[in-house]
């Protein structure tokens, strides 16, 4: 590494200034990309796709209807937010309402009207 003298310095800023303005563009370049990849929509094809275990239509609808997946309606159309996909999927699976010790046959019989 080099001295710089004293003469040398207004050069010497001058230099480093254009390497921060290059390296904040970068940065900046870098931060736009990841946030238009997580801020994503997906339409029902486009998350079927996504998904790894690749559900039917059908399966999604039926996530939907259960309100189990988060999801957007608009112009009678879902969509689906990635980032919020991701998160989804992160969590995994839902925890059930129903009290471990309702899971006898006896409760599963009386929940789908079966003999009492």
């Amino acid at each position: 590494m080099n001295e710089i003298t004293f003469n040398e310095l207004p050069k010497a800023v001058a230099e480093l200034y254009k390497e921060v303005v290059i390296i904040k563009q970068l940065l900046s370049d870098r931060d736009k990309a990841t946030l238009t990849e997580q801020d994503k929509w997906f339409d029902l094809k486009e998350l079927c796709a996504y998904l790894p275990d690749k559900p039917s239509k059908l399966t999604v609808y039926g996530w939907v209807h259960n309100q189990s997946i988060p999801h957007r309606k608009g112009a009678k159309k879902l969509r689906f937010l990635k980032s919020e996909i991701d998160t989804w999927l992160k969590c995994g699976k839902k925890v059930s309402i129903i009290p471990d010790h309702e899971t006898t046959p006896e409760y599963l019989l009386k929940a789908k009207g079966g003999r009492k």
